[in-house]
């Protein structure tokens, strides 16, 4: 069975990580994903990335050297925001997968 579905905010957080550390271009960012188990294709990456731009999450420009031309993105203010927030929520869901905690409530329980 395929988890692309279920991995893709997985591999949007991973890009907006990189991005906002420093430009990156989908070449590379798909090397980067493979070393952490994701295999993904132009195919696939690219409408990704246009995608996290039209939603104002990256920014983009064109360097051209010669006949060559790289598209580096980079994490707008709004990606950081968005990573910031995913940051917390991460943090809480590893909790609950990895160390249990979390985990004692349990549906049809009242909060609180």
């Amino acid at each position: 069975m395929d988890h692309r579905e279920l991995l893709s905010g997985f591999i949007r957080l991973h890009i907006l990580l990189h991005a906002a550390d420093e430009p990156i271009y989908g070449a590379w960012i798909i090397e980067e994903l493979a070393h952490h188990g994701y295999k993904l294709s132009a195919g696939t990456l690219y409408p990704m990335l246009h995608a996290m731009e039209k939603k104002g999450y990256l920014t983009s420009h064109e360097i051209r050297d010669g006949r060559t031309a790289r598209r580096y993105y980079r994490a707008t203010e709004l990606g950081r925001e968005g990573l910031a927030i995913a940051h917390k929520q991460a943090r809480e869901l590893f909790g609950e997968l990895v160390e249990g905690r979390g985990r004692e409530r349990r549906p049809g329980q009242e909060n609180g």
